[in-house]
């Protein structure tokens, strides 16, 4: 045992964005030695809001951080189903999805999700301004990683949450697997409530998405409905997804306009155009996503979670509640009785075998989604198809048993023998 700590091994966490400050959370509460490498100078996230879904939650608090992610963010709980509208001229209703009474879910803004954890785990465990810029594996010395500013870092096991970008996929897959360019560019920004009835001529008390020919817009207020979250969707389908591997020195988030944003919208209905106008200074975001989806988040004593194991496109609000699902599993494994530095690499295996199915079924769901809003679903763009295409499209995502996986990933272990039965 290391200096106090319950485990005979150490982690190190590659990024200190929600996922790794997650998982760093779990592993320090169940013992272990953990190190969080972050390439910024300090926690940060950019980008506006996010949405949790009801599995998200239900990780939040299977990880035990739910009631301090509330109590910091001053978000509440509650059924967000989106209602979903034409957004051309006339604003015909098309589908008012449907929830249970235990489909809770939450809007956060991300900083004020770091901001929740970031008190949750020992600050001397922190390193930053720290890019990874490569990882090495021993049979006998465990990972090293080696750092931009020429440093190195040894480590039992490597979690990379390095993101979108992630440093660490490449020692995980064999050869560089970087990201792709999905042809779908995102405007991003927040208004006020007053802004958002004006708008639309009434408050915003739940997600709303106005769909459209290659173009959609979802809303959402945020710090309890006080701000409003706009997200700008505009797709280009003449253009080929092939060749566009980004490059390490592109640039994916750049300044925008007001009329470039609108330059997108000719035609669409007054409500849309309202929204727009009170758009000034949006960002404009390259979406990127992991594609084709990973045949492993696994190779010896590294893993990958979140944005690094599956950056998908966000149109079913799952990325984020993807890596707390991935900070669960994994934390509940690496903390088991059982686990010791002598069965790691098996274990991570197990996270493997759960995750990787799982998280890649809803990276393709999101680009489907994707698809139905923008009238390029299997079902077509009459209101019908997009009745038909819609209908349970967030149930898999949102009902997943967590136990049971847990449950599944265990099984997994001892049917191997590493773990023995209980």
């Amino acid at each position: 045992m290391q200096n106090g700590h319950s485990k005979d091994f150490n982690v190190a966490i590659v990024g200190g964005g929600m996922g790794g400050l997650a998982l760093a959370v779990v592993l320090t509460r169940g013992g272990i030695k953990v190190d969080i490498f972050e390439q910024a100078p300090k926690f940060d996230e950019i980008g506006a809001g996010v949405g949790i879904g009801a599995n998200g939650v239900r990780a939040l608090r299977g990880l035990g951080i739910l009631d301090t992610v509330l109590e910091k963010t001053g978000e509440p709980l509650e059924k967000r189903g989106f209602l979903f509208m034409s957004g051309l001229p006339g604003h015909e209703m098309i589908y008012d999805y449907p929830v249970l009474d235990t489909d809770v879910a939450m809007g956060v803004h991300r900083a004020r999700f770091l901001d929740a954890l970031v008190n949750l785990v020992p600050a001397d465990i922190a390193h930053f301004d720290k890019k990874c810029n490569s990882l090495s594996q021993s049979e006998s010395n465990g990972v090293t990683i080696t750092f931009k500013d020429g440093t190195t870092h040894t480590a039992d096991i490597v979690i990379g949450c390095d993101g979108v970008r992630s440093a660490v996929r490449a020692s995980v897959v064999g050869s560089p697997a970087d990201s792709k360019f999905t042809r779908t560019v995102a405007f991003r920004g927040l208004i006020s409530e007053a802004d958002g009835v004006a708008a639309l001529g009434g408050p915003v008390h739940r997600p709303m998405a106005y769909l459209g020919p290659d173009r959609h817009v979802i809303v959402f207020p945020l710090k309890g409905k006080q701000i409003i979250n706009i997200v700008v969707f505009a797709t280009d389908r003449s253009r080929s997804t092939e060749g566009t591997v980004a490059g390490p020195g592109d640039t994916w988030v750049v300044p925008s306009s007001q009329a470039e944003m609108l330059g997108h919208f000719v035609g669409w209905g007054p409500k849309v155009l309202n929204l727009l106008q009170h758009l000034k200074n949006p960002s404009k975001w390259l979406l990127h996503s992991v594609s084709p989806p990973l045949d492993s988040y696994v190779r010896e004593k590294v893993a990958l979670l979140g944005d690094a194991a599956h950056s998908m496109l966000p149109h079913l609000g799952a990325g984020a509640g993807q890596a707390m699902e991935d900070a669960l599993l994994l934390g509940k494994l690496l903390t088991h009785p059982s686990t010791s530095l002598s069965n790691v690499g098996p274990v991570l295996q197990a996270y493997d075998s759960v995750r990787r199915p799982r998280a890649n079924g809803v990276l393709t769901g999101s680009y489907v989604a994707g698809e139905i809003y923008e009238y390029a679903g299997p079902s077509g763009p009459s209101l019908e198809g997009l009745r038909k295409d819609l209908t349970g499209i967030f149930d898999s995502v949102w009902h997943r048993d967590l136990d049971e996986d847990c449950r599944t990933a265990v099984k997994f272990l001892i049917d191997r023998q590493v773990f023995d039965s209980v």
